[in-house]
């Protein structure tokens, strides 16, 4: 289990699938003390998996997601997995 407050994942070289399921796998090692997974997927190679990870992840897909929001810049999506106040 990763107690880190915000976990980070590179899936640059990934094709879409190993990337949704690296970042599942991320996502499933959350411990309570993680707040947040920053996604690093880049942009300027295409959107695919940018787009792929936001579809999966948002909904209520998957239950220790509570939103999706873009990061500092494009190439980044992070996943909130428990609010701050």
């Amino acid at each position: 289990m990763i107690n880190d407050p915000i976990i980070e994942i590179d899936v640059h070289g990934l094709n879409v699938e190993e990337a949704i399921k690296a970042v599942q796998r991320k996502v499933e090692r959350a411990g309570n003390g993680t707040y947040r997974v920053r996604i690093i997927h880049g942009y300027r190679g295409g959107v695919r998996i940018r787009t792929a990870i936001r579809e999966e992840f948002s909904y209520g897909r998957e239950p220790k997601v509570k939103r999706v929001v873009m990061g500092d810049n494009e190439g980044i999506t992070e996943l909130i997995l428990k609010e701050l106040y």
